[in-house]
């Protein structure tokens, strides 16, 4: 029975070959997108779930006086050890100090690692991370004890036999120099790991234990490992009473929250979540889920395609079907028989779709920045989840037309009685109309998340950022800054240059300030700072509105501030309404120390546009030194001032690697993730589009085929070619049409609700809905329309000849 099942299906297959291509593609298409974007949510969920204990991360709110609250990453160093010590639910910690750029030395050659971590000696206590030698409980236990990933030993050494070695690390300021012993290896840290790192070291080389006992200095990540089943609300609830308990502070409360995060959700979870340094491949949850919906649509849309094509060609199965029936088919059997019939497509699809996904992997990998695979030999389990993916696809693709054929009554479809029925057209119209309908609302998502992508991109954020050539610098390099400025400014390649501690577009430093009007109440804030060289307002063109700019010969004693108009607004709010701002020039303001405000500048974005503009003071210290040169270049002669700009470099630090970045792609770096959700929902509404036209393709056909002596008579009697293909497009056009009113609304409350992530957004305009309206209609035509004009030309002879 089964073999005969088999032969029937696949001579209908092949009987019906444009219908069963049609059915084919569409299934494999929409399953091809669902498995890629399945790889890409399983790979997210995955990060850190190679940790057995239960680690969660301390992370801080800070609400301090002139500025809005925000959540951090950091803590205090000292809560740790004093968590354990308070709660019994608390079984160890870990602090890890994040160090950038880190060098050793090995045979006279200064080596640059990316990322060092500085540790508690229970680092490897709770993550964790594989120990190919050495020993985890003791391993950083000692001053000067650090652990190089496999992958630094054998860029370094050549080999992994170096455990007892000793490795020096010269530091960038005097003094800073250690003797490293080596007493480990580690395995590279896993791909889907937050964490990574090429060598980590005893933080007790650093910090003496009383460097890391003070309350208000947040620079470190807590993670606390805690026991099975601890209620960790009840534990939260309790945070408030420990701060004022152990800081010694009544009003710690007031400025401090703290909460726990459990670590394996810390990379998607900790978009809202600012200084969170040690987070790779930090993607938000809600793209996450955003792309596993779109999936799921473009997968039902290839069901739908497969309903309505089975249905609308219902009338050819039915005679087989009155003809089983009459020799004892039962109705079960039946449906059996169709529904065996659509997983034998829905696994030709399969195979199809494992070949577009194998195509498209790398491309995908490349956008995503990620390394998604589908290796069934490594991990047969993804096969057994495809495989009965494709089965659950093809049985829901099946069911509807599996129950529909097989309830035909034998007697009236062996008299050629079958009708078509106005129920069963009207149910198919429902289906074409819900697969425009979420093909429009992907369409009209598509075009906003690319608008606000663009408006992030090209709005004007108060500065010139482009030309700029930005160089990371460290004490040494800092060090000789005036020496490397003189000598690049000498060259008409470079415009001009200057210096900062943080690069515009990355999360700047917070720090207490202090306010003391000659009339009023002192003031005490939390501000956002910006330490620069005194041309830095004039290399961005940031605007002066009140007051000047630094003074050279005055200004590097930090005796001098500007301030933003978002902090001018912030200080005179307790003044009388309608207070110039020019009053505030000549007051006295600071940080350690108190200066004077010498100027108010314009707002500009110096975060990301997903925030709004923060109170801002900017301080010009030299003694503080800088961590970041910028340097503005001749932008016709670009590739000519960055070999200049290296050449300086290579002159003056030999030892140190030139490394660059155009201020443009730093901001496109800032907005990759957004960049990334921006492609892939357009990759996705382009399958949706495609495989809805398919199906309205296969619909135009077998509407012409059914048709074809009506059309006959029509032109016999003068109908012309043009008349023909208003008839046959007609029906479509206006399913188009309810499917744009029914996703306009749909669209417009999805597009509000995810513009309000962003501070600064794009507006939602009508345009776009009829736009997207006339271009769905088009689209439409131009799919039928190939049907529908080899219809009207036919030669109605042919059509007639029967009759």
């Amino acid at each position: 029975m089964i073999k005969n099942y088999f032969k029937i299906a696949w001579r209908n297959l092949w009987k019906n070959k444009v219908f069963s291509a049609l059915n084919i593609v569409g299934l494999a298409v929409g399953m091809a997108a669902c498995i890629v974007i399945m790889l890409f949510v399983f790979y997210e969920k995955s990060f850190d779930n190679f940790h057995t204990k239960n680690i969660y991360r301390l992370n801080e709110v800070q609400s301090f006086p002139g500025m809005a609250a925000q959540k951090v990453g950091l803590s205090m160093p000292v809560m740790g050890p004093t968590l354990k010590h308070e709660f019994p639910q608390v079984k160890n910690f870990t602090r890890v100090r994040w160090r950038n750029k880190y060098t050793f030395t090995h045979n006279n050659k200064r080596l640059y690692l990316p990322q060092v971590f500085a540790v508690d000696s229970t680092f490897l206590q709770i993550f964790d991370f594989a120990l190919l030698s050495g020993d985890r409980k003791s391993a950083l236990e000692k001053p000067n004890s650090v652990l190089l990933t496999e992958s630094t030993a054998r860029k370094i050494f050549g080999t992994t036999n170096i455990v007892g070695k000793t490795i020096p690390h010269y530091g960038d300021n005097k003094g800073d120099t250690i003797n490293f012993v080596i007493t480990g290896i580690l395995k590279d840290a896993p791909k889907n790991s937050q964490m990574q790192f090429d060598a980590v070291y005893s933080l007790s080389t650093n910090y003496k234990p009383t460097d890391l006992q003070a309350w208000g200095s947040n620079w470190i990540d807590t993670y606390l490992e805690l026991a099975p089943g601890t209620n960790v609300k009840a534990l939260e609830s309790k945070l408030p009473a420990y701060l004022v308990k152990y800081s010694g502070n009544q009003d710690m409360n007031k400025y401090y929250a703290l909460f726990l995060l459990p670590l394996k959700e810390i990379h998607a979870g900790a978009s809202d979540i600012g200084l969170d340094y040690i987070n790779f491949r930090k993607f938000d949850q809600k793209s996450t889920n955003l792309f596993a919906i779109i999936a799921v649509i473009v997968l039902a849309i290839a069901c739908i395609n497969f309903m309505n094509l089975s249905t609308a060609r219902s009338g050819e199965r039915a005679k087989e079907v009155g003809v089983r029936k009459s020799i004892g088919a039962e109705r079960h059997e039946l449906a059996i028989q169709f529904l065996g019939e659509t997983v034998m497509l829905a696994l030709i699809a399969m195979v199809i779709s494992l070949m577009l996904v194998w195509v498209s992997l790398p491309y995908i990998n490349q956008l995503s920045d990620r390394e998604l695979s589908l290796n069934f030999i490594q991990n047969p389990m993804q096969a057994v989840a495809v495989v009965g993916f494709t089965i659950l696809v093809g049985l829901i693709s099946g069911i509807y037309p599996a129950v529909y054929l097989s309830s035909f009554q034998p007697i009236k479809v062996l008299k050629g009685s079958i009708e078509s029925g106005k129920n069963k057209g009207r149910f198919r119209n429902v289906l074409v109309v819900g697969q425009f309908t979420s093909a429009i609302f992907l369409m009209i998502a598509t075009i906003f998340v690319v608008k606000q992508l663009h408006f992030m991109q090209k709005q004007d954020p108060g500065f010139t950022r482009e030309q700029i050539v930005t160089v990371p610098m460290n004490g040494n390099t800092d060090a000789k800054y005036d020496l490397l400025k003189q000598e690049l400014m000498a060259n008409l390649l470079i415009k001009d240059v200057t210096a900062s501690q943080d690069v515009l577009g990355s999360h700047l430093d917070q720090t207490g300030a202090s306010f003391r009007p000659s009339n009023g109440p002192a003031k005490d804030f939390g501000l956002t700072r910006l330490i620069v060289d005194n041309n830095y307002l004039k290399l961005f063109n940031i605007k002066v509105l009140e007051g000047r700019n630094f003074s050279p010969e005055t200004g590097a004693a930090g005796r001098e501030y500007i301030i933003n108009e978002q902090l001018a607004h912030e200080l005179l709010k307790d003044m009388p309404k309608n207070t110039p701002m020019s009053v505030l020039i000549g007051q006295r303001f600071g940080m350690d120390s108190l200066g004077t405000i010498t100027g108010i500048c314009k707002n500009f974005n110096f975060n990301s546009l997903h925030y709004k503009i923060e109170t801002l003071f900017i301080n010009y210290r030299r003694d503080w030194g800088y961590n970041q040169l910028s340097v503005k270049i001749n932008g016709n002669k670009a590739s000519e001032a960055v070999a200049f700009i290296k050449s300086i470099w290579d002159k003056n630090f030999p030892d140190r690697p030139f490394e660059y970045q155009f201020l443009d792609d730093h901001f496109n770096d800032v907005y990759k993730a957004d960049n990334q959700v921006s492609k892939i929902v357009g990759i996705l509404t382009g399958l949706a589009i495609m495989i809805s036209c398919l199906g309205l393709f296969g619909l135009a056909s077998y509407s012409a085929e059914q048709r074809v002596k009506e059309i006959g008579v029509r032109k016999v009697l003068g109908a012309s070619v043009q008349n023909i293909v208003v008839l046959l497009s007609g029906r479509f056009v206006k399913l188009v049409l309810i499917a744009n009113l029914l996703a306009w609304p749909l669209a417009w409350y999805a597009m509000h609700k995810w513009l309000e992530n962003f501070a600064y957004r794009t507006d939602i305009r009508l345009n776009v809905f009829v736009f997207t309206a006339v271009l769905s209609i088009v689209i439409a035509l131009m799919t039928i329309s190939f049907q529908s004009v080899k219809a009207a030309i036919s030669n109605p002879v042919k059509s007639l000849r029967s009759e």
